[in-house]
């Protein structure tokens, strides 16, 4: 309790936050670094209506960590959202093993499609599967295309291994 009341000092979102979310979240929260990650996933948890267990994993798979590294990578130019995006993106959720072709990634992409998109942040929407495409009278197809609602734009994923 002591860490608690060093860590969280401002007593107008202690209260807001106590209202919402239980003491074992709280438990979960002091040992994070920065107040900024704290909020993030206090937040996180709030939005998400997150249980303890979910708040863990959240903090495991390192979102604001990764939300942080994208977020450099946007520059004032382009007209793309903070929080728009993860990096890099996790796909152990889809439980393949070391060796795995394209095919087999998309095939478990698409069983695992929830997670998958979740994976992407939020507003990701899946558009089709193999789009076909003519791009200067060459045929070709994109492995995934999902629209954003955020960005109110197409996102296209074609997936490839290192």
């Amino acid at each position: 309790m002591l860490q608690s009341t060093e860590q969280f000092t401002d007593e107008e979102n202690v209260v807001t936050l106590s209202r919402h979310l239980s003491w074992s979240h709280f438990l979960a929260l002091i040992p994070l670094k920065t107040d900024e990650a704290k909020m993030f996933y206090a937040n996180e948890s709030l939005n998400g209506s997150l249980g303890v267990k979910g708040l863990r994993k959240l903090i495991s798979r390192k979102a604001f960590e990764r939300k942080e590294i994208a977020n450099t990578q946007i520059t004032d130019t382009e007209r793309i959202p903070l929080n728009a995006f993860k990096d890099p993106y996790l796909f152990d959720i889809l439980g393949l093993k070391d060796e795995y072709f394209e095919a087999d990634l998309e095939a478990a992409i698409l069983r695992e499609l929830e997670k998958f998109i979740l994976e992407f942040g939020k507003g990701f929407a899946f558009v089709e599967r193999q789009k076909r495409m003519i791009i200067d009278g060459n045929d070709f197809k994109l492995d995934l295309l999902f629209y954003n609602r955020y960005l109110k734009r197409l996102v296209a994923v074609e997936l490839k291994q290192k």
